[in-house]
């Protein structure tokens, strides 16, 4: 059985997953196996695939989501571990081979990710302080916004059956709503290379496609304090991020006269108090 099972989940990004895919295959670190999930892509991207033959495992499944998709993945991975990479971002060559060889040497660690080189419309350009890469105990650091790329994090397989998968119902932002639920249980281990190439800024990034993201994370939110399982100062952090994102929705839900929707976020803020 190989080590690890790196799982790429792509929807008609034929020429992005072409890439990742060698990204993947020019790894220095070799005991894997190279996992596609195509989500139902009309591009061609199946047969271009094929030009791999043995080497990629490819499985198809009907439009329906990224979510289900890296969830399909995990369902079908032989790996110890599993690595995720989104099929518009690239590994670099040591990428598995200094996660694993982490994880190897920290035994007691479920999750490790790493420093990533950011591409936006073609141009590098330097994260800014809100991206802050932080190591351990970083739940706090995971509320504002989601700091872990899941195409840099490397986790036991086990850490699945503690937290999770992937929440098919959020279009958006599923990884921030799964570090979430993984930071609240785990130190989550920072190092500090720059070992993947996150591509952005293009029609086809998801993050782009809606207004309002934060809605999706107020879910997220939401989700974690129902399930009543944070320590109190975690459950305080949470509803104070809460109700801040709320009542950014509110401002931008009643500037576009939409009344019933701000009402909707001012009732979630009241429904939760410190």
């Amino acid at each position: 059985m190989p080590r690890v099972s790196a799982i790429i989940p792509t929807y008609n990004r034929k020429a992005f997953v072409l890439e990742a895919v060698d990204s993947v295959l020019t790894q220095t670190y070799g005991d894997y196996e190279l996992i596609v999930v195509d989500d139902g892509s009309t591009d061609g991207t199946g047969e271009a695939l094929k030009r791999y033959g043995g080497r990629v495992r490819y499985a198809y499944q009907q439009n329906q989501g990224v979510s289900l998709a890296r969830n399909r993945g995990l369902e079908i991975a032989h790996g110890e571990f599993i690595a995720f990479l989104d099929s518009d971002d690239l590994w670099l060559p040591k990428k598995l081979e200094i996660q694993v060889a982490f994880m190897d040497k920290h035994p007691e660690a479920e999750i490790c990710y790493t420093d990533e080189v950011w591409i936006r419309r073609g141009k590098r350009v330097n994260p800014k302080k809100k991206h802050a890469k932080y190591s351990g105990e970083i739940y706090p650091h995971c509320l504002p916004l989601c700091i872990i790329s899941p195409s840099s994090a490397l986790m036991r397989r086990g850490l699945f059956a503690q937290v999770g998968t992937f929440d098919p119902h959020l279009p958006v932002c599923e990884d921030y709503d799964l570090w979430l639920r993984m930071a609240s249980r785990v130190p989550i281990f920072f190092i500090p290379q720059r070992l993947i190439v996150k591509r952005g800024g293009h029609p086809a990034q998801l993050s782009q496609q809606r207004w309002g993201n934060d809605r999706y994370r107020v879910q997220a939110l939401v989700k974690i304090l129902e399930m009543g399982a944070l320590a109190p100062p975690m459950r305080e952090l949470s509803i104070q991020e809460l109700r801040r994102k709320c009542r950014v929705l509110i401002n931008g839900y009643s500037k576009r006269g939409k009344k019933t929707e701000a009402q909707r976020y001012q009732e979630i803020i009241e429904r939760f108090s410190l």
